[in-house]
Formats: structure tokens, C-alpha cells, sequence
């Protein structure tokens, strides 16, 4: 099926940010109108890690979000250092700052854009097995509280909408499917 032409005629910076730049697009639409649309460019890229502890547990960060004026409930992230910096990197880092662990061998998990509607970003996130402790290294503006939870009790708090930070659940979901899919195999194994 071929889709309508939509063309951008401009962009025009309203706000630069310390990681984020805010634009007014004008964008042309297939029936000749002219249309201003919000544009939020991520510069740097993001990264995340689901850990998991050795008790099957997974580790997730409790921290405040000013867009939703409260505490959120996620896996820990954060945005690359530069664009250059592979998300890898990006993603253990962010593993040891905020929850003191550290882990020798990250399993890509699965690529998400956040907000497809207006904004650019692009979250890698990886998996975490075999934690090592090591020591929490929070920025100064980071207050976070580190929690343990079941892989089916994050999901009863997905359904039930108290977490709803969309690289976690996209993380928790992608997380149950090969764990689901590794019990399976045990169990076929056994047989």
C-alpha cells in the first residue's frame, strides 16, 4: 500500500537542552495543508538493564520523576555519555552507579523507541545475570531506593498499572518470554 506524502518544510529550534532540543516542525500534508508539529530530539541515546539477582529476583530502582510528580519504579538507565559511546557500555555503567552491582557479560535484550509521536529516542536495553556487588556511585542529583521483586509480581504491577515506565515494562515482558521459554526447556530436558 502506498502511503500519503508528508513532508517537513521546516524546523525551527524553540529550546535547547542539556540532552534534549525542542522543535516546531511545519509539515506539509498529503491534502496541501500546512501543520506545526512538536519535535523533541534525544541527542545522546539512552541505555538499561534488566538485572537479575542470583535468587532469580530482579533489582529495579526506585527514583523520583518530575514529569509524573512522584516515584517511579524501573529498571536502571540512562543516557550515553556521547553518541559514540556504545550502549553496552552506557548500560553497565549505568548497572553499578545505581544499584552497586556490576556484571561481566550484558545480553542485548531488545531496541525501543519511547515516544515515536514526537520524540527520536532510542533505548537499547540489555540483560544482566551472574551480578557481581560492587558499589553504588549515584550522581549528586540521584536519590534512588533500590527493590527486589518477582518476575510475576512485576508483572501483576504492569497489569495493574503501577509500573508503567515504558523501556520497564517493554524490559519485564521481553525478560518473562525467555524465562518462560528457558523453563520450558528444563523441563523438556527432564523428561
Amino acid at each position: 500500500m502506498k502511503q500519503p506524502l508528508i513532508k517537513r518544510i521546516k524546523r525551527e529550534l524553540e529550546h535547547k537542552g542539556t540532552i534534549l532540543d525542542i522543535y516546531s516542525d511545519y509539515m506539509e500534508l498529503p491534502n496541501g495543508k500546512i501543520e506545526k508539529w512538536d519535535y523533541v530530539e534525544h541527542r545522546k541515546g539512552a541505555a538499561a538493564v534488566i538485572p537479575i539477582l542470583p535468587d532469580g529476583k530482579i533489582l529495579l530502582v526506585r527514583q523520583y520523576r518530575n514529569a509524573l510528580e512522584r516515584f517511579s519504579l524501573e529498571i536502571p538507565a540512562g543516557a550515553r555519555d556521547s553518541v559514540t559511546e556504545p550502549t553496552i557500555e552506557c548500560a553497565s555503567r549505568e548497572l553499578e552507579e545505581e544499584t552497586g552491582y556490576r556484571c561481566e557479560h550484558l545480553q542485548f535484550l531488545l531496541s525501543l523507541r519511547t515516544t515515536v509521536a514526537f520524540c527520536n529516542e532510542v533505548v537499547d536495553v540489555y540483560l544482566a545475570e551472574d551480578l557481581i556487588p560492587s558499589k553504588q556511585n549515584l550522581d549528586e542529583s540521584e536519590f534512588i531506593e533500590l527493590e527486589t521483586h518477582t518476575l510475576e509480581d512485576l508483572c501483576a504491577m504492569i497489569y495493574q498499572g503501577i509500573i508503567q515506565d515504558s523501556k520497564t515494562v517493554a524490559a519485564i515482558l521481553a525478560y518473562k518470554d525467555i524465562y518462560t521459554t528457558r523453563a520450558a526447556r528444563k523441563n523438556v530436558d527432564r523428561e
